[in-house]
């Protein structure tokens, strides 16, 4: 009988073309897809250049997303941009985006049907783990095992570990997907889950719809997983077949699997979280986070720049303004995304309200441009990170929370529930 194994095992085994896996076995596999962005692309590519390759291993296997600096904001931004565009065009890389095409990449690629169930995806960006919520093996890797994978098609990994986190119980007024994975993180800290696989499961998993369950996946990385993944199911298949025509390959964990730990979570005792500077493990539930005055809201990246989230946004930014002390910047994902907020009104509704609308881009999430904080500033924003410095001057601070908390937040001026505007969730 076949030793029972892991989601992150079963994946690993099949691409690796053997029956079984085990924590700690070094695979070699093949790559579905390898990705870089306008910073670790150009790393990549001179070393791709160094080792005196002629072609990558396939041009459509290959994503060049040109988003953390988009517009380009300044000279050198421009020279990374033009660099990568050059190396597209030499190796005729199907899948290049930028300018008007450009979308922030972890929103994007699942959004062009470029990601499916049962791949193996690298990309040179941390959030990579975001396709975990496809059920594909997605990690992040560094410009050099990068610039490898473009040679060779394949990359090699030890096989992880994996935590099982089982979510029961009823889901309170305004916690989502952002709060959970905060919560998670807050109690098994940002080393809690050091290369291991993260699995989400659970009742209230299964009735998370897509966009949360892709920022669940995405800040896998902050509690130091591998890979953040859930299991495919009729809402998976949905998405995908809406978004690809490439057949999915499905993978579950059997019943009788090793987890190197089971962690239960009672999400009726779970409100609306808040990480504090500057770690986003530092969380507390809102009604313990006291009177914190902000400067900035910033509602969009990775973890929450989808439809979904604007929507949320723009629900309790409806027929009120923002407070005079505070900037609103909210950043559609991706043009698809930008678009349909135009057409479904939730644009008109942040711009009435005194925001700011940006083009699609990574931005303020790391520092680049669209909404960088001075010296004592505070911000409140729906993206993954808020270490020291991460979105401006060393001196500001930044917390993370739902576009749920952060409309909230820029209507009141300081961290806020929805609840405090006398809204109710439907």
């Amino acid at each position: 009988m076949k030793k029972p194994m892991t989601m992150a095992e079963k994946i690993l085994a099949a691409k690796a073309g053997v029956e079984v896996v085990e924590p700690g076995q070094l695979v070699d596999v093949p790559v579905d897809l390898a990705l870089a962005n306008d910073i670790t692309a150009p790393i990549a590519i001179k070393i791709f250049r160094e080792a005196n390759i002629a072609r990558v291993f396939a041009r459509d296997k290959i994503a060049l997303v040109l988003d953390h600096f988009t517009p380009n904001k300044d000279i050198q931004s421009a020279e990374q941009v033009r660099f990568c565009r050059e190396f597209a065009k030499e190796q005729g890389i199907i899948h290049y985006f930028e300018g008007g095409t450009c979308g922030i990449e972890h929103v994007l690629l699942p959004e062009k049907g470029l990601v499916v169930p049962g791949d193996i995806v690298v990309g040179a960006d941390s959030h990579t783990c975001t396709y975990g919520a496809l059920g594909a093996f997605a990690t992040g890797v560094g410009s050099t095992d990068l610039a490898a994978t473009w040679i060779t098609g394949r990359t090699w990994f030890r096989v992880p570990e994996t935590i099982k986190f089982v979510y029961h119980g009823t889901l309170r007024p305004w916690v989502t997907g952002k709060d959970l994975i905060l919560y998670t993180i807050g109690q098994i800290g940002v080393d809690g889950a050091l290369y291991k696989a993260m699995e989400f499961s659970g009742e209230v998993i299964k009735s998370l719809p897509m966009h949360e369950r892709f920022t669940m996946s995405n800040m896998a990385i902050e509690a130091g997983g591998k890979v953040g993944l859930i299991a495919p199911d009729r809402r998976t298949l949905n998405f995908v077949r809406k978004h690809s025509s490439r057949e999915p390959l499905i993978f579950k964990s059997d019943a009788k699997a090793h987890y190197v730990e089971i962690i239960d979570y009672d999400c009726s005792q779970i409100e609306p979280q808040v990480a504090f500077p500057h770690l986003p493990s530092n969380t507390k539930p809102i009604s313990e986070v006291g009177e914190i005055f902000i400067d900035q809201v910033v509602i969009g990246s990775c973890t929450n720049g989808r439809l979904e989230d604007l929507a949320l946004a723009a629900k309790i930014l409806k027929g009120r303004k923002i407070n005079p002390n505070v900037r609103l910047i909210v950043i559609p994902a991706t043009p698809s995304v930008y678009q349909q907020a135009l057409s479904k009104g939730y644009l008109r509704i942040f711009i009435e309200a005194g925001g700011i609308i940006s083009p699609p881009t990574c931005g303020p999430c790391l520092g680049g441009h669209m909404g960088i904080l001075a010296k004592g500033e505070k911000a409140i924003s729906t993206t993954n990170r808020n270490f020291v410095g991460r979105m401006g001057h060393p001196e500001s601070e930044v917390y993370l929370a739902s576009p749920a908390v952060a409309a909230a937040s820029a209507v009141l001026g300081r961290i806020a529930s929805p609840e405090e505007l006398g809204l109710k969730e439907e």
